[in-house]
């Protein structure tokens, strides 16, 4: 057991929680990449078939409509054509500037060379010819997308150290504070950038699937960037319902889970109004689920329930896992307190901090038998409509 005994270093520990956030994020936009690379190989594969297919038919009895519209609908992906001698036979999609000037026409055929593996073109009479294709312009934007997202890491990972150098004293509750406030604010320059590329995208017609993921973690890193910002700082409730936000925190965590893990999120239809930081609460939720999925090893089944009375609003987060001996009840709200070999911690006592000192409510371990199971409780105070 690892025992933190300055709650102002427990708050700030929570930034390297949010580093692993960002990493899963990053390793999303280059699978992303990948995905998108892989799609035009398979696009540029039906292009040298409808090429092939062309040159070997006999125009004045073959009806080669299908292949002509295949090959005209690459607008794009830059396109160079070698014959066996490697003579430049065709060149598209390549900006007229360039094929006017020969030293740049050399330039860009030869990093298109290089960029993608050729695929040979099997003519008529045994005629062959080689098909090199360079990246599309929407691949090129994607590929500033990664750096821009490891400068964030960069940047979270150069003010927490500047924190843990000096931080010594009485002062380093306000110092971190402030660290939290220009962590928030240095992310949004590097953010708005993200979501201008995203605008690119979106323009430049990329399938709708992949802004939409890409969108979700956009929106996960200005939740982040928000959750910063309030920590040191007085926090502002406003009238929210609480259905509506349990459900978007649990479903965006059910799509990043295993599928191993069976969720099953039990909420009611028509909104439940609280007093609630949108943003605190979320990170609530969050935690409780990913204590229950380590609880569990990453299977079982997690539900997440919601039942209400005239005056308060009561939240389950029920696990499969191996459950919690009772004298421990309390002590897993303790910072520090911890059964696994890695962690912090920390997750259980900022749960805590956040419905109990700035939402008025209480947390606690509402059930558990050992190998069977445990249920947190949160409850608030429902908003009672006159």
């Amino acid at each position: 057991m690892r025992i933190i005994k300055d709650k102002n270093v427990l708050r700030f520990i929570i930034i390297s929680i949010s580093l692993v956030i960002i990493g899963l994020i990053t390793w999303n936009v280059i699978s992303f990449y990948d995905r998108i690379k892989k799609e035009e190989r398979n696009k540029m594969l039906i292009y040298s078939m409808a090429l092939q297919s062309v040159n070997q038919a006999d125009l004045n009895n073959s009806d080669i409509n299908f292949e002509l519209n295949i090959l005209n609908r690459n607008e794009n992906i830059p396109v160079v054509i070698y014959d066996i001698y490697g003579e430049v036979v065709t060149v598209e999609n390549v900006d007229e500037s360039i094929l006017n000037n020969p030293k740049n026409l050399k330039r860009k055929l030869d990093k298109i060379r290089y960029e993608n593996e050729p695929i040979e073109l099997d003519l008529k009479d045994g005629n062959k010819q080689f098909l090199f294709y360079g990246n599309s312009s929407v691949l090129n934007k994607i590929t500033y997308y990664p750096f821009i997202l490891i400068v964030i890491i960069a940047l979270l990972v150069t003010l927490v150290y500047f924190f843990y150098i000096t931080s010594k004293s009485s002062e380093q509750n306000k110092l971190w504070a402030g660290m939290a406030k220009e962590t928030a604010h240095q992310i949004g320059t590097p953010l708005s950038s993200l979501i201008g590329w995203l605008e690119i995208l979106r323009s430049e017609n990329v399938d709708p699937s992949y802004i939409e993921e890409m969108e979700k973690d956009i929106n996960r890193l200005n939740t982040i960037t928000d959750r910063f910002s309030k920590v040191g700082s007085h926090v502002k409730l406003e009238k929210t319902d609480v259905v509506a936000t349990t459900k978007t925190a649990a479903e965006y965590l059910q799509s990043r889970s295993s599928k191993l893990i069976n969720f099953k999120i039990d909420l009611p239809t028509e909104p439940v109004y609280v007093m609630l930081n949108e943003a605190l609460f979320s990170w609530t939720i969050e935690n409780l689920v990913k204590n229950a999925i380590d609880a569990m090893r990453g299977k079982g089944n997690l539900e997440i329930e919601l039942a209400r009375s005239e005056d308060c609003v009561k939240i389950f987060v029920k696990d499969t896992g191996k459950g919690i001996p009772i004298k421990n009840f309390n002590k897993v709200f303790e910072p520090g307190f911890s059964t696994k070999k890695r962690g912090w911690g920390l997750g259980l006592s900022l749960a805590k901090r956040i419905i109990e000192d700035f939402h008025q409510g209480k947390i606690n371990v509402a059930y558990s038998e050992i190998d069977k199971g445990t249920t947190f409780e949160i409850k608030l105070n429902k908003i009672v409509d006159n």
